[in-house]
């Protein structure tokens, strides 16, 4: 697709040697270039960046139309959404997984496919910047995205779902969850590292989704294990309490509408599907404003949580489909991914991975037609700014999200509250045979 989004392919900025600091110089050889890539040129940023304080709107979106997703600044265009600028933050993953991308640095090597990465130990697996004259660079931008630092174990204890209309722009229904995550293999912070001792699944990670309120769907529990494998089969499971039974997820179910939202199972933490089932291109690099900010300094909703000191982001724009939040100019990797599957709903995936956490951040979803389907975003809350626990952790907090379907004009919010490496989240919840314990 034509950008007219400002590319600046710039190199990544000569950094400090961190690992001098951990006292690990010496031994690691390091490449600055590797060592700086998790730096964020503050200079840069603030040079080209709207001041802070700044409000994009349909008054002035051709000013900055450069620094935004062309499709996104439409939407600012047609009064849908405004954007406030915030003041731009360096999202520094935790000293150990930096640490290791210096240490493990050119180890990984893909292999044939888009899943087979080799040599893989810890870290960022491919380090050091990336070439849209490398073939492979979509593959090692998605392996990348992939294993990219969320901490060891995580927990959403308290998380809303928004169905809205967009029409009549009415809140159809909320949905309420609880979700939780955690790290079976390349894990950094929290011992046993670097693998939990027990893994009969041979998994990476997993993630698990249990839906409280209303009634149709309480009970109703979801397990995704990602492979340490790529090239086995996907591993899926949910618990469905009218049936007081686990059923195994088929491949096509992971691209359904998963419980009538405007989210596929398909687009959990931007793409939760194996990394060999699509073709990846990398586009380039560019500077994009995406929705990153401090907690503590939006606008919130007046939900509190039931047991932290913590209110929720709200939503606004059209349909209050869009977080409440302030947004920074970041750079970010393009990444686009093209279904293998035939039958899939979807021509394309198109993402910007940030730079720095390579997370990412805004996604758009293309039909079978190749017209704009869907925009994906993902609210990252910086977690120094967040709940005590979160401090230090170096993981950027997925806060608040919305998937806005442009062609059926639905959108579906999300309302999260992170807490990361919490010490209830443990090995045996990750248990198929965990699922069904309210059916029992």
């Amino acid at each position: 697709m034509a950008m007219s989004i400002l590319k600046v392919l710039a190199a990544p900025r000569a950094g400090v040697a961190l690992a001098a600091v951990l006292g690990l110089g010496g031994a690691l050889g390091l490449d600055r270039a590797v060592a700086g890539e998790f730096e964020l040129d503050m200079a840069q940023i603030q040079e080209m960046s709207p001041a802070p304080g700044t409000v994009i709107d349909a008054s002035n979106v051709a000013q900055y139309r450069q620094l935004l997703d062309p499709d996104m600044a439409d939407l600012v265009a047609k009064d849908w959404l405004t954007i406030p600028v915030g003041e731009p933050l360096s999202f520094d993953p935790h000293p150990n997984f930096v640490a290791a991308t210096e240490r493990y640095a050119g180890q990984a090597q893909m292999g044939e496919g888009a899943g087979a990465l080799m040599n893989y130990t810890a870290g960022r697996p491919f380090s050091g910047g990336l070439s849209v004259d490398d073939p492979r660079a979509g593959d090692k931008l998605a392996w990348n995205m992939r294993y990219a630092f969320a901490g060891d174990s995580g927990e959403i204890p308290e998380m809303y779902w928004g169905y809205r209309e967009m029409r009549s722009q009415t809140l159809e229904r909320t949905l309420t969850f609880n979700a939780a995550a955690i790290r079976f293999k390349y894990r950094h912070v929290v011992d046993p590292v670097p693998e939990l001792p027990k893994n009969a699944y041979n998994v990476y990670s997993a993630i698990s989704l249990t839906a409280e309120d209303p009634t149709d769907v309480s009970g109703t529990k979801l397990l995704i294990f990602y492979n340490a494998d790529d090239n086995k089969d996907e591993q899926g499971w949910m618990y469905v309490p009218t049936l007081r039974r686990v059923r195994r997820i088929a491949t096509t179910a992971r691209t359904d509408s998963f419980l009538g939202s405007d989210v596929m199972i398909e687009d959990f933490l931007g793409y939760s599907g194996r990394i060999k089932d699509m073709t990846w291109t990398y586009k380039g690099s560019t500077f994009v404003m995406l929705p990153m900010y401090r907690h503590d300094q939006v606008e919130h909703s007046n939900v509190k949580a039931r047991h932290f000191d913590y209110n929720f982001v709200d939503f606004t724009g059209y349909s209050s489909c869009f977080p409440k939040v302030t947004w920074q100019l970041r750079k970010a990797q393009i990444l686009e991914g093209v279904p293998v599957r035939a039958d899939h709903p979807l021509s394309k995936r198109y993402f910007y991975v940030d730079d720095q956490t390579a997370f990412p951040v805004m996604g758009k979803v293309y039909d079978r037609a190749g017209v704009l389907w869907k925009f994906l975003m993902a609210g990252l809350a910086h977690p120094d700014y967040h709940l005590p626990q979160n401090r230090g952790s170096g993981v950027g907090l997925l806060d608040s999200a919305a998937a806005i379907d442009v062609q059926n004009m639905h959108c579906t919010t999300l309302q999260m509250m992170a807490v990361v490496n919490p010490p209830k989240v443990q090995q045996k919840d990750f248990e198929p045979s965990e699922l069904n314990v309210t059916g029992r």
